[in-house]
């Protein structure tokens, strides 16, 4: 299996935090594409994420993220979050803690690192059924041309994945915390929620809980062949 933690393991990486603050990570972050390590340009579909014990269907959107003139090491960061049919914009800062840049053995003529990034997100208070968002993003990066591109150099691989978020999900009514955690083509610590090999593949039983539409975009549809499962999971729900 590779993932993020597998892959820098493998890495002899080397320190990189001095030097990141001279480069940009937000296209990281927004890309609507990818590029293989063959050149195949391919549409990155959404993150997808969970919260609560019950593996609920937790959807985020980043629309801006800005780099801090002020801190080179710090993001801001506007979107949206969905979760049923609740949809929150948000704000906050990401701000980069860790930096490293290597090379593997399987790409030994691209440098790549990862960013481990404290994120401080929060919804509008003004509106029910808000909080807080905190928690750690490891963002996975390669340098192409003095510039940080979205490291999608083992796409093809089984357990791909990127910009994996860990943390939590709070309340400001109640203070109650659930778990919430999202990634760019797996969820880091999804439990028995993810059934999938080579790819992420939401467990059946988890049907009612948000990923109706994931499941079927993925095991078909109806015999009226309706599409509908993939319809539903591209559609731009935070314009």
């Amino acid at each position: 299996m590779f993932c993020l933690s597998k892959n820098f393991a493998q890495n002899k990486s080397n320190d990189f935090y001095n030097d990141i603050k001279n480069y940009d990570i937000s296209g990281i972050l927004t890309a609507e594409t990818i590029i293989t390590d063959d050149n195949e340009t391919l549409k990155k579909p959404e993150p997808i994420g969970f919260i609560g014990n019950d593996y609920q269907r937790f959807y985020i959107h980043f629309i801006s993220v800005i780099k801090n003139n002020d801190n080179p090491y710090e993001y801001l960061v506007q979107g949206k979050t969905k979760v049923k049919e609740t949809i929150r914009p948000f704000q906050g800062m990401l701000t980069i803690k860790s930096a490293t840049v290597g090379k593997d053995a399987d790409f030994p003529s691209h440098l790549q690192g990862f960013a481990t990034c404290e994120i401080n997100f929060y919804e509008d208070r003004k509106m029910t059924s808000t909080g807080s968002i905190k928690g750690t993003m490891t963002v996975g990066y390669i340098i192409d041309k003095n510039k940080l591109k979205y490291n999608s150099l083992a796409y093809d691989t089984d357990g791909f994945s990127n910009n994996e978020f860990k943390g939590k999900w709070t309340s400001y009514k109640t203070g109650v915390s659930k778990k919430c955690n999202w990634g760019d083509y797996r969820i880091p610590e999804s439990g028995d929620l993810d059934i999938g090999a080579g790819e992420f593949s939401p467990d059946p039983k988890y049907f009612d809980k948000g990923w109706k539409y994931y499941i079927l975009s993925m095991y078909g549809e109806t015999e009226l062949d309706t599409n509908l499962g993939k319809k539903k999971e591209n559609e731009k729900w935070w314009k």
